[in-house]
């Protein structure tokens, strides 16, 4: 229609993911603050004469404005318009392997637990500016920032394993056994067949990183630490119902330290 604008509106954001489209132009995959996941056409950041093109990185905090209706009519693609970096925490750990590949295991959990677009998730939008902020301060361990993201995503959710009570009948109490399709920790009269058996340390410490407690999440074994990312990892995409491309790329290193 000649002489139609689209509305603008301003939100904080979370760069997920950056797609390229044409010669010039990127999708720029969000999650904002007050509406949810959004998709965003940039145009033009490509170029090298570009105002914003390396605000819109990957894992950065910005003040965002956009052209769109956010509640869903007309187009699906919002455009870009204006874009401040608040903090660009991708430039931070871009040549870390175990940061970057954590980050972006987060982004991609992130955009999946979002399946609506414009569906405000404040939570998650919380959760997720803080993991980042986690990674690129590097206070702890990559992999316990990402396991602590993944079980409180989880929670939002409404898919925590169950770890101080019987996932199936309640019965309180640290069990030994774990199940993922009953939905965690079994006691001996619910175990199911095939029920992997973790040690107590490594239920502690997905306790301690669901909870926050990153003293003992921090002191925990390197052994603990890859049977905990196992549990974490199978619990969700099982819920999911189909794997995170990202998780794999992940570096285990046995040795690392917070």
């Amino acid at each position: 229609m000649p002489g139609y604008r689209r509305p603008l509106y301003r939100d904080d954001a979370v760069v997920l993911r950056v797609q390229k489209l044409g010669e010039s132009d990127r999708i720029i995959t969000l999650l904002t603050r007050r509406h949810g996941r959004l998709r965003a056409v940039a145009r033009g950041v490509r170029r090298t004469t570009s105002r914003f093109g390396a605000r819109l990185e990957p894992f950065g905090h910005i003040d965002v404005q956009l052209a769109g209706d956010p509640d869903g009519h007309g187009p699906a693609l919002q455009s870009v318009s204006q874009v401040e970096g608040i903090n660009l925490y991708g430039k931070r750990f871009l040549e870390d392997y175990p940061r970057y590949t954590a980050a972006s295991a987060i982004a991609e959990t992130a955009e999946r637990l979002t399946p609506v677009e414009g569906e405000p998730s404040l939570r998650l939008f919380l959760l997720t500016l803080g993991a980042l902020r986690a990674l690129a301060d590097a206070e702890h361990a990559a992999t316990l920032v990402l396991d602590a993201y993944l079980l409180r995503g989880m929670s939002l959710a409404g898919w925590a394993p169950a770890l101080v009570e019987c996932a199936v009948c309640g019965t309180p109490g640290q069990h030994r056994a774990f199940s993922v399709p009953a939905g965690g920790c079994v006691c001996p009269d619910c175990r199911p067949p095939g029920a992997a058996h973790p040690a107590p340390a490594t239920i502690d410490l997905m306790s301690a990183l669901t909870s926050g407690d990153w003293r003992v999440a921090d002191a925990a074994e390197p052994a603990t630490r890859r049977e905990c990312s196992g549990l974490v990892a199978a619990h969700l995409q099982w819920h999911l119902e189909r794997g995170l491309r990202s998780l794999p790329l992940v570096d285990r290193n046995p040795g690392e330290r917070s």
